[in-house]
């Protein structure tokens, strides 16, 4: 159950928390929320709650016998007990996460357990650890708590719900520690090495081989069961363990690949980035603002309010589908775009920082002031982009 912090690449998402609404997945189901953080259900949910009411049906039979056809509703209410303790481990990661600023956008439960939507990546490695481990210790707590309700709980259905909760809680517990990415326990390998080398570069690497290492250990379970735990495998623990290792495999090769993208983003630094800068006033007609940015070979062009304030950006794209013929009689004002919050962006800003900003307000181009509000040049989105992909 790993809480999942969104990757910035090039256009990746805001590190910091956003008003933006959050988009529901296909196929996903609301409801509810926790701490202001929808609770979603995916389609694959159902598929596996009814899975489990028809594996439980039988054992509901023989607690409880004579149901009939009750068992797999008692099946179906021990599916959703099951997912209320997973959605208590989702919950400690989302309210963790919070407590550090970040935004939380949802919680889903689905075939494989859940996932917290996490916006961001943590800025320390401490952070990292916090919100990582506090899943596996709330599984931990909720199975050790049932543990210790075992010796008062009557016999029935009620005891067998509760010793599903002992073993179902503790061995998610247990597993989400195993040091590999994507599981909780692979975060917080990744926060360890971090903290010890100072590099979360190399912290991302190390726990995503480990859970490529973990996705060929559980590949090879079925071999080795029998030996180990005395039972034959049958045709549903190769397909559960199929489905698993490729979760895992998936993970850390999205890991790695994240880790690579993000090791490229210091060398984006806006300052080498930026574009000489023509300053006209908004009125002024465009084609003489065109003629005067060819005369001094400038790449952008910024419109000034009459006491000589930046307003507004030349969009490029704007600028090229206007016909020559018409560029003498409108203004420059007519392809520019106001100056609004996020399109002033600092010259020194740079690799991750220089991604969320230009993320956080998309737009083709932005820009760059000195300390004192002056203009420095103006930054292009298509220059940005170019830069990291030379940057292989």
């Amino acid at each position: 159950m790993p809480a999942s912090p969104s990757d910035p690449g090039p256009h990746g998402s805001s590190d910091r928390p956003s008003t933006a609404p959050t988009k529901r997945p296909p196929g996903s189901l609301k409801v509810g929320s926790i701490a202001g953080s929808d609770v979603l259900i995916s389609s694959s949910w159902f598929v596996v709650a009814a899975l489990i009411a028809v594996l439980v049906a039988p054992i509901v039979d023989q607690v409880q016998p004579g149901l009939g056809a009750l068992k797999y509703v008692a099946g179906a209410a021990f599916a959703v007990l099951l997912y209320g303790s997973v959605l208590l481990h989702e919950a400690s990661h989302a309210l963790v996460a919070r407590r550090l600023g970040f935004t939380v956008s949802s919680i889903t439960l689905h075939f494989l357990g859940g996932m917290t939507s996490i916006e961001g990546e943590a800025r320390r490695p401490r952070e990292e650890f916090a919100i990582a481990v506090v899943g596996p210790l709330t599984s931990i707590a909720v199975g050790l708590g049932a543990l210790a309700l075992r010796p008062v709980t009557p016999d029935g259905l009620l005891l067998l719900a509760v010793e599903g909760l002992v073993v179902a809680n503790l061995l998610v517990g247990v597993l989400n520690l195993v040091p590999g990415l994507p599981l909780d326990g692979g975060r917080v390998l990744k926060s360890l090495v971090w903290g010890v080398t100072g590099s979360v570069h190399r912290g991302t690497v190390v726990a995503a081989w480990g859970g490529r290492l973990t996705a060929v250990a559980v590949l090879v379970w079925p071999l080795v069961q029998a030996q180990v735990v005395g039972s034959e495998p049958d045709l549903l623990d190769f397909v559960l363990v199929l489905i698993i290792s490729m979760f895992l495999w998936t993970g850390a090769t999205a890991a790695l690949v994240s880790a690579r993208l993000r090791s490229r983003l210091p060398s984006l630094q806006a300052r080498g980035l930026a574009r000489r800068t023509l300053s006209v006033p908004a009125d002024l007609p465009l084609a003489e603002a065109v003629r005067r940015a060819n005369e001094v070979q400038a790449g952008g062009i910024v419109t000034l309010t009459a006491d000589g304030a930046p307003l507004g950006l030349v969009n490029e794209a704007a600028l090229l589908a206007t016909p020559q013929e018409r560029r003498p009689w409108v203004p420059v004002s007519s392809v520019t775009r106001t100056l609004e919050t996020g399109l002033r962006l600092p010259v020194g800003i740079g690799g991750e920082e220089l991604v969320r900003a230009i993320t956080s307000t998309p737009a083709t181009e932005y820009l760059l002031v000195h300390e004192d509000g002056s203009i420095y040049g103006v930054l292009a989105t298509e220059d940005v982009d170019r830069a990291f992909r030379e940057s292989r």
